[in-house]
Formats: C-alpha cells, sequence, structure tokens
C-alpha cells in the first residue's frame, strides 16, 4: 500500500501556527504508525481549480490514497481510525461512544470557539465584533462548563485515549493563553496530556517544518508575532 497524501500550506500567518487543520490528520496519522506524504500548496492556490476538484470549499487538509479522496478533517480522522488499530476501541459500543466525542468536539464544541476566534482575529476591527463578544464567551463558558464536569478527573473523554479525544484536544488547543482555556483546571491538564503525546509532538514539529515559504508580499506583515510594547 503507498502511502496517503495530504495537501497542507507552504505558508500561514504567525497567528495560525500550529492551528492549521491538516495537524489534526498529521496527528491521527502519528498515532497509527502510517507514514504519509505532504503535497504543499501556496497560499491562495487552494482556491485554485486543481485543489476545488478535490476540496469544493477551497480549504486544507484533504486526503488522498488508493482512489480515495477525502476532504474535512474530522472526516479524514474517523477513516483513518476505522482503518488502522489505535484510535477506536475494540468493542462496539465503545467505538460508537469515541465517535459521538468526535461529533461533539466538531458540532457542539467548535462553533462558539470559531466564533471567538473570528470576532478577536479575523474581524477585531469591525464594529459588530465587539457588542457579540460577550455572547460568544457566554457560549463558549456554557460548553467548557459542561465539559469539564463530564471529564472530571479523569486523563480521557471515555476511557482510553481515542480520536474523540484527538478532536477535542485540537479543538480547545484554540483557546490556548486565553482566560477561557485557565478557567478549568481539568480541561487545561487534559490539553496538556493530549499535548504531551509523542505522536502530538512529531505532528506539531512537521507542521511548523512545512512552513518554508515566503509570506505573499500582502501578507508579509502577518509572518512574525506583533512587538510587544517595550521590545525591540
Amino acid at each position: 500500500m503507498s502511502n496517503p497524501v495530504i495537501t497542507a500550506f507552504d505558508w500561514v500567518p504567525w497567528f495560525a501556527r500550529g492551528q492549521v487543520r491538516d495537524l489534526r490528520v498529521r496527528w491521527a496519522l502519528e498515532e497509527v504508525g502510517q507514514s504519509y506524504d505532504v503535497r504543499y500548496l501556496p497560499q491562495g492556490t487552494q482556491k485554485d481549480p486543481p485543489h476545488r476538484a478535490l476540496q469544493p470549499f477551497g480549504q486544507i487538509p484533504t486526503y488522498e490514497l488508493d482512489g480515495l479522496k477525502l476532504f474535512e478533517s474530522g472526516a479524514i480522522v474517523l477513516r483513518i481510525a476505522e482503518t488502522h488499530r489505535g484510535l477506536l476501541p475494540e468493542d462496539a459500543g465503545g467505538r460508537a461512544r469515541a465517535i459521538e466525542w468526535m461529533f461533539a468536539a466538531l458540532n457542539t464544541v467548535e462553533p462558539p470557539i470559531m466564533d471567538y476566534v473570528i470576532a478577536t482575529l479575523f474581524e477585531e476591527d469591525q464594529p459588530w465584533s465587539k457588542p457579540r463578544l460577550p455572547a460568544v464567551i457566554a457560549r463558549i463558558a456554557e460548553r467548557l462548563d459542561e465539559l469539564s464536569r463530564r471529564l472530571g478527573e479523569n486523563d480521557w473523554l471515555d476511557g482510553s485515549f481515542s480520536a474523540g479525544d484527538l478532536l477535542m484536544v485540537a479543538v480547545l488547543r484554540q483557546l490556548k493563553e486565553s482566560p477561557l482555556e485557565r478557567a478549568h483546571d481539568n480541561l487545561a491538564a487534559y490539553v496538556a496530556r493530549g499535548e504531551a503525546r509523542p505522536a502530538f509532538q512529531r505532528a506539531f514539529a512537521a507542521q511548523l517544518a512545512g512552513f518554508t515559504a515566503a509570506p505573499p508580499p500582502e501578507y508579509a506583515f502577518l509572518d512574525q508575532p506583533p512587538t510587544r510594547q517595550g521590545e525591540r
């Protein structure tokens, strides 16, 4: 069997490094011990017809193996989990619950977090961002309260580490260094456990190593984080 081929960007702004969703796919492949190849896309070309033939919404990642072509990171992680051992329990009930948590991560927990990211980053300068932010934060806080209660003192959501944990940790990482992340000690520890896994470390390093291109001229100002006041 040949290696799967995934797509990733060859450059992203500083704030997206370690967050682009090919990381989720890389992590899953590392967890199951499957080597893979990466086809890197320059920024902007994800919207061109050749890539849209694989991903109709012009996003990354995509996944290709033996004629199968997939898009959406959640669907790709599920495919990896279903075709390799290590990310889903052996018993049918456990597998169903792990898949349940995959859907919960992407459909219940992530949407308000993405609203927060958009309001505080991509649309921070828009007049509607600040007025809607309290409602967005309240929705996230409710979800995190519920998730924290369910996790309790457990290491993982349902027994051993699974694809459900992989996606949930990936989603929660979008809140890193925010007050929302620090509100629940058990969730912060949960994310730290996920990030400490050797497979995550390999995937994270591989993603960062792939950002080798220069930024497009119009995005050059996003290549480095802004200098803090008082720093030179």
